[in-house]
C-alpha cells in the first residue's frame, strides 16, 4: 500500500497543562497536582497523529518568532513532518493553550497568537502541496476565511477535504465552506452549534440535506461514533472503546488524524472510522495530547485483540 500524502492546515500551540483533583469553581483557587508544557494546537496534534501512523505529512501554519515557536517546529520535525510551510511571524507570539485536566475531562482556554495571523498568501505558498495531497485536513483554530480559502483550493482540483469544526463555531458555517468539504467531523456539542439541533440524528440530516455535506461523522465520546452519508437512509454507529481514561485532551485530534490516514488510502468509510475510533481509545490512556498518540502497530494490535 502506498504511503498516504496528507496536508494539515491549522494551529500550532504550546499547551500549558495543569492536572488537579477537581475543576476550580468561579473565583476559587485550588492546589494542582502537576504542571507540564507540551506541544499542541489542533492542527499540529492532527499532523502528529497522522505522522505516527506512517503517512507523509506536510504542516501548513504559523508560529511566532520566539523560543516557543522554535521548539514547536523542532518537535514537528522530530515527528518527520515537513515544516517548510510553517511561517515564522516576527510580530506575533506563538499560540498558547491553557488546559486544566480533571475528573476524566478537560477545560481549555486558547490564546491564538500567530495562528490568527495566517493569510491567504501563506496558503498560496503551499498551493502545490495542498492540491497534490491525497487528503487535506482543516480545523477552526485559524481564521475562518483562511479555512474557507484552503478548502476551496483543495476542492478545486477534486481533492478530499476533512473539516474538524473545533473549537465549536460561534455561528453557522458558511455554505461556501461546507460545499467544499468531503467529510465533516464534529462532536455532539459542535454539531449542535453548527445546526441548532441538539438531537444528533436531526443535526446530521441538517448538514447532509440542507448544507449538502457528503459525509457527516459525529464523535460521541465513550459512546463511540455515529456516521451517515447523503445516500444512506440510516445512521450507522461504531461502539466506543472501554479503556482506563487518563487524559482526553488529544482524543478528537487522534481520531481525525487516524481517519485521514485511512481515507487518504481509499479505505472504506466504516473501516476507516473503526480504525480511528481504536486509535482515539488508545490516546486517552496516556497523558498529553501528542504524547498519547499511537503508532500503526499499536492500533493494529488493539483492533486484533478486540476481535
Amino acid at each position: 500500500m502506498n504511503q498516504p500524502n496528507v496536508v494539515v492546515i491549522g494551529s500550532i500551540n504550546m499547551d500549558m497543562v495543569t492536572k488537579s483533583n477537581r475543576f476550580p469553581k468561579k473565583g476559587e483557587t485550588i492546589t494542582g497536582q502537576s504542571f507540564h508544557q507540551l506541544p499542541g494546537g489542533k492542527g499540529a496534534n492532527q499532523a502528529v497523529a497522522v505522522a505516527r501512523l506512517g503517512a507523509k505529512v506536510t504542516m501548513v501554519g504559523a508560529v511566532g518568532d520566539d523560543s516557543t515557536g522554535q521548539a514547536m517546529i523542532k518537535k514537528l520535525n522530530e515527528e518527520q513532518i515537513d515544516t517548510s510551510y510553517v511561517q515564522i511571524l516576527k510580530k506575533n507570539t506563538t499560540g498558547m493553550a491553557q488546559i486544566t485536566v480533571s475528573e476524566q475531562d478537560n477545560q481549555i482556554i486558547i490564546v491564538p497568537g500567530a495562528n490568527h495571523a495566517l493569510t491567504r498568501e501563506h496558503i498560496d505558498a503551499a498551493k502545490e502541496v495542498i492540491q497534490s495531497a491525497d487528503i487535506v485536513v482543516l480545523q477552526l483554530e485559524i481564521p475562518l476565511d483562511i479555512v474557507e480559502y484552503a478548502a476551496e483550493l483543495a476542492s478545486a482540483v477534486g481533492g478530499k477535504v476533512i473539516l474538524n469544526p473545533a473549537p465549536a463555531p460561534s455561528a453557522p458555517l458558511s455554505k461556501k465552506l461546507l460545499q467544499n468539504i468531503s467529510y465533516v467531523t464534529p462532536n455532539e456539542t459542535e454539531l449542535a452549534e453548527m445546526t441548532g439541533q441538539t438531537n444528533v440524528e436531526l443535526g446530521m440530516n441538517e448538514l447532509l440535506l440542507n448544507e449538502s455535506v457528503p459525509t457527516v461523522i459525529v464523535t460521541l465520546g465513550s459512546e463511540g461514533v455515529g456516521f451517515k452519508q447523503k445516500e444512506d437512509l440510516l445512521t450507522r454507529y461504531v461502539k466506543g472503546q472501554h479503556v482506563e481514561v487518563l487524559d482526553t485532551t488529544g482524543a478528537g485530534d487522534t481520531f481525525n488524524g487516524a481517519l485521514s490516514y485511512c481515507l487518504a488510502q481509499g479505505i472504506e468509510l466504516a473501516q476507516s472510522i473503526e480504525f480511528a475510533n481504536a486509535a482515539a481509545g488508545l490516546s486517552v490512556t496516556k497523558f498529553g495530547a501528542q504524547s498519547g498518540m499511537p503508532t500503526l502497530t499499536e492500533v493494529k494490535e488493539t483492533m486484533a485483540n478486540q476481535k
